[in-house]
C-alpha cells in the first residue's frame, strides 16, 4: 500500500473515489453525491493539486485508489476531512497510515494541532480515532448537507 498526495494527473482517480465514498457512506460527509458528481474536469484537476486547499492523500493498492483523506488549513486550525477506504481495502491499517499522513502535514507546517469532525455514532471512526488519540470536544454541528446528523469535534494535540 504507498499513501501520497494527489496531483494533477491523479484528478480522475481522485474524481472516482471520491464520489465512491459519497455513494458508500452518504451521512459521513459534508457534501452530498449529487452536488459532488456536478464537478467540472477541470476543478477535480485543480482539486488533485498540491496547491490546491484542501490537499488529499490517496492510499495506492498497485495502479487503484482505495482510500482518500483530505486536510485543510482553516481560521488557524489544521483539519482532517473526507477520510474513506474502500470495503476491499478496510481492516488493513489503510485509514490509519492516511490519518497519519494528514498529521505528518500538520506538523510539517508547525501546527499544534489537528481536528476534525465525526459522529459519535460512527463506532469505526471514532474509535480508530481515539486509538490514534484524538479526543472529543464539547463542540456538535449540524451538516448542513444532511441536517438530520450532528457531528462532534475532535482534536489531536501534537507534541
Amino acid at each position: 500500500m504507498q499513501i501520497r498526495p494527489t496531483t494533477e494527473q491523479d484528478w480522475q482517480a481522485l474524481k472516482t473515489i471520491r464520489l465512491a465514498s459519497l455513494l458508500d457512506a452518504p451521512l459521513a460527509f459534508g457534501m452530498s453525491y449529487d452536488e459532488t458528481a456536478q464537478f467540472s474536469d477541470a476543478l477535480w484537476r485543480e482539486r488533485a493539486s498540491p496547491l490546491s486547499q484542501p490537499n488529499f492523500w490517496l492510499a495506492w493498492d498497485g495502479e487503484v485508489a482505495v482510500g482518500i483523506v483530505g486536510g485543510v488549513e482553516t481560521q488557524g486550525e489544521y483539519q482532517l476531512i473526507s477520510l474513506w477506504v474502500a470495503p476491499t481495502a478496510r481492516g488493513k491499517g489503510v485509514a490509519e497510515q492516511l490519518v497519519l499522513a494528514v498529521v505528518d502535514k500538520a506538523r510539517a507546517i508547525r501546527h499544534h494541532e489537528v481536528v476534525l469532525s465525526v459522529a459519535p455514532e460512527n463506532l469505526p471512526a471514532s474509535k480508530l480515532y481515539r486509538r490514534l488519540g484524538f479526543k472529543f470536544l464539547d463542540h456538535t454541528e449540524v451538516l448542513d448537507s444532511h441536517p438530520e446528523v450532528t457531528v462532534q469535534k475532535m482534536v489531536l494535540v501534537l507534541g
